[in-house]
């Protein structure tokens, strides 16, 4: 009987160990492997959302898509929302202005094709970009020409220079129906430029346009010509050490946050052209076409006003964060008007001879 009594304890000793053995302990490292929930991330905000209309579009009778690659925190921007409400409310609802900022309709250059085709309506175009739809439009990025807010206001309301070039693009079919602004052109770079010497060591970054292109040939300055998406990249990394745009988009932008000097060439102002299908345009009822652009006047006008106010208040916020404006010497000045001359000469064949000498002796230059 103990012999037996002692087999049975054993079998029952064997069976608890196997059972132990079959369900074993999870190891540390088995327990690393082992998935975990993760956080849902955070919804992205809307960057859009403050400009949402505060009406139902869906019952327009017609639709008008304005583009542009901006953010509408630049007053020239901006006024694509003040036409859309103004619109709106004058036209009882018949015409709603899409506008649809930030790139949302794609790069310039495509939109410039949508925008030919019909496909797209409307584009507040930099005027850099507009080069590329006709020439003529050229003009006011030609160096210490239209350099400016006053000069810029005398170009607009005079007839005699205006009017060429509003109707410049119609063989193409396209109008430009007004303009807005978005500042005056320096250097914005990561080391101080206080003369041309210091320039020769920059690498700017030049938008994708022919006028910028000859610009920076004949001042003999190096420039990387490059998409705006691609600029913080290639500042953070050094590729470009220096940017040819404005202290309003700089500031905004945050590129300030890197290159944290600019130099105030003051060569040219930064220009949004707007532009409109031309046959779209003519199909529009008569007492539409003049609400639009009635109020594309209106609201341009008050935008180029607030533009002059914002480009102070941001070279202010700047100065407060730290970045240095540095003046262009009146001798520096007059050596890149010099070295300027074949752009003259080269864009005076493209623009016109007799339009070009009119524009630079009604503004001063």
């Amino acid at each position: 009987m103990k012999k037996l009594a002692f087999i049975m304890m054993l079998l029952v000793l064997t069976v608890t160990v196997g059972c132990k053995n079959d369900s074993p302990a999870p190891s540390q490292k088995d327990q690393a492997a082992a998935p975990t929930e993760k956080a849902p991330k955070p919804a992205k905000k809307d960057p859009l959302a403050d400009w949402r209309p505060d009406f139902d579009p869906s019952g327009a009778e017609f639709t008008y898509i304005l583009s542009n690659v901006s953010h509408p925190a630049i007053e020239g921007i901006a006024v694509g929302y003040r036409i859309r409400d103004r619109v709106w409310e004058l036209s009882d609802g018949r015409l709603y202005v899409d506008f649809r900022p930030l790139a949302q309709l794609g790069g310039e250059k495509d939109v410039i094709n949508k925008l030919k085709v019909g496909a797209v309506q409307g584009m507040m175009s930099s005027s850099v970009a507009a080069a590329n739809v006709d020439d003529t439009l050229g003009i006011v990025n030609l160096p210490f020409v239209v350099d400016t807010f006053d000069k810029l206001d005398t170009f607009r309301e005079d007839p005699a220079l205006w009017n060429t070039f509003r109707d410049c693009a119609l063989d193409k079919g396209i109008m430009v129906a007004d303009i807005t602004g978005y500042g005056t052109y320096g250097w914005a770079t990561t080391t101080p430029v206080r003369s041309l010497d210091d320039a020769n060591e920059i690498n700017f970054r030049i938008a994708q346009a022919p006028v910028n292109t000859d610009i920076y040939k004949a001042w003999g300055l190096k420039f990387t010509v490059m998409p705006w998406p691609d600029v913080p990249q290639a500042l953070q990394t050094g590729v470009i050490t220096g940017l040819d745009h404005t202290p309003i988009v700089c500031n905004i932008t945050k590129k300030f946050n890197i290159a944290k000097n600019f130099t105030e060439v003051n060569y040219a102002q930064g220009l949004f052209i707007h532009l409109v299908n031309k046959r779209w345009f003519e199909n529009l009822p008569v007492d539409l076409q003049e609400i639009l652009m009635k109020v594309i006047a209106e609201e341009s006008a008050e935008a180029r006003t607030k533009t002059r106010q914002q480009q102070q208040e941001q070279i202010a916020k700047a100065e407060e964060a730290g970045v240095e404006f540095i003046p262009l010497s009146d001798a520096d000045r007059r050596e890149l008007i010099e070295l300027a001359e074949p752009v003259y000469e080269k864009w005076g064949q493209k623009i016109g001879v007799g339009y070009l000498e009119k524009v630079r002796s009604t503004l001063g230059n």
